[in-house]
């Protein structure tokens, strides 16, 4: 590992600072006055920073709880209450800006614990291991090269290696110039790849992007693949909370806002918004009205798609964002979560956390028992456990609990002892909610600055400049939309990090 990342900070595999921060008054010098739409990632990012610069700040978060995709809630059992999560989510270690949040609630990260392993389970092929890779590239890829069983030196001659070098020439203009046109799935069909070594390591991969690779452009994966593997010297180790996302992050990022004077609402959807004189007005379901002077909409994209429609003056502040609306306000397919309360254990050498590669449905196993203390203490309770299944990007219109059976019924494929264990509970759930990555998507994605003066967007769908993703996404893009504000109003600015910011192979500009 020493030698890995020794020979990746020799070629710029290390964080890189894209924004020094800085440059202002540590608090704003003047009484300013924000609105955050939505409390998840994005929105509580942007919330921590400007309440923490003297921004008097306000969240307007439209459900009961925080958190969005990364929310949890209380579900009724028959033998009490546990928090139910939206699905599982992995703290990778080059989650920079993420992590620099949460660490306003933990400066050690100590409620973040390794998940060991990162298995790849097939019904067709042997399970490969992703997690024990050396940290930094190259040296990462070539120990994937030489020990995977599912690309042998002799596929590597038949590959086209031509077709493969945009994987290594990630460029944050060029790459979606030459690639946005084309799906993923076509630039994998050029690789002329074995089919096992194409579904054991790409389309596990493109599926945890919530998008097929038939409708996901090239560009967005050759991007993603430049961020999880190939352009940070962290590699795919990552961690995971030992509590709920309730109880872990959103209860005490709330205590923190609230602690520098900002206020968090949850239960009051934004139904409009409109300029009010020098202000920016936004209006709830019930009537209310909140007025501020700067607006961070940090919401989904059919939300944020919504949100504009109703507001039908911005097309004359920001004509780009509502153009987009059409096109961004179409999530991608479909994702399920289902979590199972089995009678009984599955084996125990099975790993926390394992992708599923070539299931209809399953795409990922979670063991929440051997992860989250609430869980694990009604395991050792009961002698049961506590599994949840994920498909990324699923059959639309089918209903939550077939889903779940279906998911349930492939991984006893995988796991045969599974198919002997006694469901006691069951919590199904599907939604569209993410992002979609399509084909010529970048020429429309909005970014953070949307052209009227104090308003922004946020989320994981909005462009950056430099390679992120999902939750680290959200956080760079809250993270920005503050530091506008900030700087806008005279104060210092919240430092941004990032990956290399091109690939190994990428020419100079």
């Amino acid at each position: 590992m020493a030698l890995s990342r020794m020979v990746g900070r020799l070629l710029g595999v290390r964080p890189h600072r894209v924004d020094p921060g800085g440059g202002g008054a540590p608090r704003v010098p003047h009484p300013v006055t924000a609105l955050v739409v939505g409390g998840g990632i994005a929105g509580m990012s942007a919330a921590v920073v400007l309440a923490e610069r003297g921004v008097r700040v306000t969240v307007l978060e439209a459900a009961s709880t925080l958190g969005g995709r990364l929310g949890a809630w209380p579900e009724a059992l028959g033998d009490g209450v546990q928090q139910v999560e939206h699905g599982f989510h992995a703290f990778f270690r080059q989650y920079y800006n993420w992590r620099a949040v949460l660490r306003r609630i933990d400066p050690g990260l100590g409620f973040l614990r390794p998940v060991r392993g990162y298995p790849i389970l097939s019904a067709r092929w042997p399970t490969e291991e992703f997690g024990d890779l050396p940290a930094a590239p190259p040296l990462n890829l070539l120990t994937l090269l030489a020990r995977s069983p599912s690309l042998r030196l002799a596929d590597l001659r038949d590959m086209d290696r031509d077709a493969a070098l945009p994987l290594l020439r990630y460029d944050p203009v060029r790459t979606y110039a030459e690639l946005d046109g084309r799906t993923a799935e076509q630039l994998l069909d050029s690789l002329r790849l074995p089919d096992r070594a194409r579904a054991m390591l790409f389309e596990v991969f493109s599926h945890s992007f919530f998008n097929h690779e038939a409708e996901m452009s090239a560009a967005e994966m050759v991007a993603q693949f430049h961020f999880y593997l190939l352009g940070n010297g962290e590699g795919l180790a990552f961690d995971a909370p030992h509590e709920d996302y309730a109880t872990a992050i959103w209860a005490p990022l709330t205590r923190h806002v609230e602690r520098h004077g900002g206020r968090v609402l949850t239960g009051v959807p934004a139904a409009a918004l409109h300029r009010h004189g020098d202000e920016w007005r936004v209006a709830t379901a019930d009537g209310t009205a909140y007025d501020a002077r700067h607006v961070v909409l940090a919401v989904d994209p059919p939300a944020l798609a919504t949100l504009v429609g109703a507001s039908p003056g911005l097309a004359d502040h920001a004509p780009r964002l509502v153009a987009a609306m059409p096109a961004f306000g179409r999530p991608g397919p479909p994702y399920a979560v289902a979590r199972y309360w089995f009678d009984g254990d599955v084996r125990p050498d099975r790993a926390v956390f394992s992708g599923v590669s070539r299931q209809s449905t399953l795409d990922s196993v979670t063991l929440y028992h051997r992860l989250e203390r609430e869980p694990r203490r009604w395991a050792e309770r009961t002698g049961g456990s506590v599994v949840e299944l994920h498909a990324y990007a699923c059959e639309p219109g089918v209903a939550a609990t077939e889903l779940a059976e279906r998911m349930r019924a492939e991984l006893a494929v995988l796991w045969p002892e599974v198919g002997g264990l006694r469901v006691r509970e069951l919590r199904a759930r599907v939604a569209a909610q993410a992002p979609a990555f399509p084909p010529g998507g970048h020429a429309w994605r909005p970014e953070v600055r949307t052209g009227a003066g104090g308003l922004y967007v946020a989320g994981d769908g909005i462009a950056t400049p430099f390679p992120s993703a999902l939750m680290e996404r959200a956080a760079a893009t809250g993270i920005m939309a503050a530091n506008h504000i900030l700087r806008a109003e005279g104060a210092a600015a919240e430092p941004v990090d990032s990956v290399r910011p091109r690939g190994l192979l990428a020419k100079r500009r």
